[in-house]
């Protein structure tokens, strides 16, 4: 059996703030598979773009890590700088949030998406900017021979995140990070760039770890879903069966909270009490046991095990059989 394409494994990271060091992922293990498509999922705050970070090696000044990260067998922890950036942009590529921030402003579009082939694949200046032409063309940027001389505020929201997709794809990396791939844009336009993510992906045989905070998202676009809390994993499978048996308190919260089509004008969504706690808030047992309306005194003592609720299906919550959906 070949080895998975990324495998995490006990994934800790203590971050320093003002209240001394924080935990904030605390034990995150997964395998992906290779052309797999895994999603991430839960509130602001809760581990998703910290685990992508991790895995790029772009983690915060004064980060510590701890646990594993295999990407096609080979271990990212501990890995130096300079071996970090030559898979950067190579091996593994990520598509950032904001697409105006992650741009240059001061290089062209074109220079950008050229960039990394000329850095990983050794091309020279005029092979490197052909082939970023055939990339923004692939990505379906409009009138792309025109706007390789365009700078980033040149374009409008959807092209400018049209063109970190083309750098992401510039050197056909193994795997593929989408970090909230579609904020700031319209509904029409989110629909647009998942699509075109979806096709390049599944042209190209890359693993797709997809973030977002988005259910409908997930269940149209990953074959297995992870929902995050508090810097763990609490429930993780086969997407249709995650949202069909809701096993965590916390996903059920979420699919409650979804927007519903054909909802009365002016009904309010359901919401989970509290917030995301501070991550030197954290306790040492379940970090949803203060939002919960099930937890007893033992889900605040330890960390929940993982607990098997169906095929390839697991759910860390101790009350999994008192709260089915």
């Amino acid at each position: 059996m070949s080895a998975p394409l990324l495998e995490l494994r006990d994934l800790r990271v203590v971050l320093p703030t003002a209240r001394g060091p924080a935990a904030a992922l605390r034990g995150v293990s997964f395998t992906m598979a290779r052309g797999e498509k895994l999603g991430l999922i839960g509130e602001s705050g809760c581990g998703k773009s910290l685990s992508a970070l991790a895995i790029m090696g772009l983690l915060p000044e004064g980060a510590r890590i701890e646990g594993s990260i295999r990407l096609n067998g080979a271990e990212l922890v501990g890995l130096a700088d300079d071996a970090m950036a030559r898979l950067r942009g190579d091996r593994v590529a990520m598509i950032f949030q904001e697409p105006m921030t992650a741009l240059n402003p001061l290089h062209t579009v074109g220079a950008q998406v050229a960039e990394p082939l000329r850095l990983h694949r050794g091309l020279d200046r005029a092979a490197a900017r052909a082939e970023a032409l055939r990339l923004l063309d692939r990505v379906r940027l409009p009138d792309a021979a025109r706007r390789l001389d365009a700078y980033p505020h040149q374009l409008s929201g959807g092209q400018r995140q049209r063109v970190m997709i083309a750098m992401a794809l510039a050197c056909g990396p193994d795997l593929l990070i989408a970090d909230e791939p579609t904020t700031a844009l319209d509904v029409t336009l989110q629909h647009e760039v998942l699509m075109l993510i979806d096709e390049l992906v599944r042209g190209s045989g890359m693993g797709l770890l997809l973030i977002s905070h988005d259910l409908s998202v997930m269940a149209r676009h990953v074959q297995r879903v992870m929902v995050m809390y508090g810097g763990t994993v609490v429930e993780a499978g086969p997407t249709a069966a995650v949202f069909e048996q809701r096993a965590h308190p916390y996903t059920r919260g979420l699919y409650a909270a979804r927007p519903r089509l054909g909802a009365t004008r002016g009904t309010l969504l359901p919401t989970i009490p509290g917030r995301v706690p501070e991550l030197a808030d954290l306790g040492e047992g379940c970090a949803f046991a203060p939002r919960c309306d099930r937890a007893i005194d033992d889900c605040r003592r330890a960390p929940p095990p993982a607990v098997e609720v169906g095929a390839s299906h697991a759910a860390r919550c101790i009350r999994i059989e008192e709260g089915r959906p």
